[in-house]
């Protein structure tokens, strides 16, 4: 229960208000003269309390004959309402929004702690809270490679992505001290330092956290818990998912705290700046910003577009697509390093650019509800986009390709740089079981989804447990 544990209480001294329950009534009239509050507690040879009278209790007693010399007990009511500390705040008001105008906060020994009063209902203090958020990966339709930096620079670049239903997924919780500790299923590590300055020159795995941590440069100490729904190199934009839940975190931990577009841009600086992985900008915003999104890129400013079609049409696409995963594991990073030199040739960039205009085309098929049309459009993004590095495609990803518009599918794209991770297929719902069998058939795993139409999400939770973690 929410009640009045850990309350900081005003100053109360309790001996105002309590009285040895074999005083006499004159010794308690002057007692509560004097706390001028008209009340009295009657307590035992323990000091518990065991009764409430009033000095409306005690005229009462007088007038039927009672002494002034006599005990305070004959006049006590006995019957009184008390609460502890575990009370809810909620029972409190309700009493005094009734015929109480005060309620005596009586510990484990029923000892007087307090008086709640109309004037006076302490707040609970703040208890530890730890953070978790969790950000979604995305699935690319067109204009790959325009958002590149090397690309943008000289002509616009526009993509059309939509944020999934696969997660990356992060704990955070503050430490009393300035160790740091990092613990991720994916990588099946820890990494455990004694400050940031350790933590960020750490050498192995965790490049990509290390990073965020030199961008974020926390001044406490903390302990993270990662995992991710997809494997390294998915091809679904997965690291920075991993960027922006970490970001997600700490941004619940700061009173101005980043906006949307900042949030892409320090997942950005982290991954591509300071790990110095190549790639370009549409992870980063598609992770933070979710929902289905026409982003356009140039040098002065990138612009999220969300895409707002019908309810109909997305539910259709959502059964139209097939996730499929390749099981061909890829570096996007170096993938990346070779379309950036085979981009300064001019048939590459003009590849580019008819990747660009083809985007706009999905985007009006996808507004005008033509699913079919957009499947069509799927193929011709991908034959666009194997011609922009010989690193994309390979015999094995033609055969998988092949095989899915020969079992069905009326198009469908390697996602994320290419060389490996997931393909996305568009099939008819008559074709839809033929072309899944084929795929298990091969042993490729066929993964459902879902739109996401929020990105990253955090929040925070009471910690009702204690604050130990795994590293203490």
């Amino acid at each position: 229960m929410i009640g009045l544990k850990k309350v900081e209480l005003m100053k109360f001294d309790p001996l105002d208000y309590v009285i040895d329950a074999n005083c006499s009534l004159e010794s308690a009239l002057l007692k509560i003269e004097a706390n001028h509050q008209g009340f009295l507690f009657t307590i035992d040879e323990n000091d518990s309390v065991i009764g409430l009278a009033t000095d409306g209790d005690i005229r009462r007693a007088l007038l039927a004959g009672v002494a002034l010399g006599d005990s305070i007990s004959q006049c006590a009511n006995t019957d009184f309402f008390w609460v502890d500390i575990d009370t809810p705040r909620e029972a409190i008001l309700k009493r005094l929004d009734g015929d109480y105008e005060f309620v005596p906060l009586l510990d484990e020994n029923k000892k007087l702690s307090y008086i709640i009063t109309h004037d006076y209902l302490p707040l609970r203090d703040e208890e530890p809270v730890y953070v978790r958020a969790r950000a979604p990966v995305r699935v690319s339709f067109g204009g790959g490679g325009s958002d590149l930096t090397h690309y943008f620079i000289e002509s616009s670049g526009a993509v059309i992505n939509a944020a999934i239903s696969i997660y990356s997924h992060a704990t955070l919780r503050l430490r009393s001290d300035s160790r740091i500790n990092i613990s991720s299923l994916d990588l099946n590590d820890t990494l455990s330092a004694s400050d940031l300055d350790e933590a960020i020159n750490h050498a192995g795995k965790f490049g990509l956290i290390t990073s965020v941590l030199k961008v974020v440069s926390p001044n406490y100490g903390f302990d993270l818990y990662l995992h991710s729904d997809f494997s390294v190199g998915s091809g679904l934009g997965g690291s920075a998912a991993i960027a922006a839940v970490v970001l997600g975190c700490f941004n619940m931990l700061r009173k101005d705290r980043w906006d949307n577009h900042e949030l892409a841009e320090l997942a950005f600086q982290a991954e591509r700046i300071h790990l110095g992985v190549a790639g370009g900008w549409q992870d980063q915003y598609a992770t933070v910003f979710g929902g289905f999104n026409f982003i356009e890129f140039d040098m002065d400013q990138h612009v999220v577009n969300p895409i707002r079609m019908d309810l109909c049409t997305i539910l259709e696409l959502e059964e139209s697509l097939v996730l499929c995963d390749t099981g061909i594991l890829h570096n996007s990073g170096d993938v990346h390093k070779d379309q950036k030199e085979t981009m300064k040739s001019q048939k590459v960039s003009d590849l580019v650019k008819e990747n660009v205009e083809l985007t706009h085309s999905i985007k009006k098929h996808l507004l005008r509800g033509r699913i079919s049309d957009f499947g069509s459009e799927l193929n011709r993004a991908w034959e666009l986009k194997r011609n922009f590095s010989s690193s994309i495609s390979s015999t094995e990803i033609d055969e998988i390709y092949q095989g899915a518009l020969d079992n069905g599918a009326s198009g469908g794209k390697l996602l994320g740089a290419g060389g490996g991770g997931y393909f996305i297929f568009h099939v008819s719902p008559f074709e839809k079981h033929q072309l899944c069998n084929h795929l298990r058939s091969k042993g490729l795993e066929v993964k459902t989804f879902k739109f996401e139409p929020y990105g990253v999400q955090a929040w925070s939770v009471r910690d009702k447990q204690s604050n130990k973690s795994m590293w203490d």
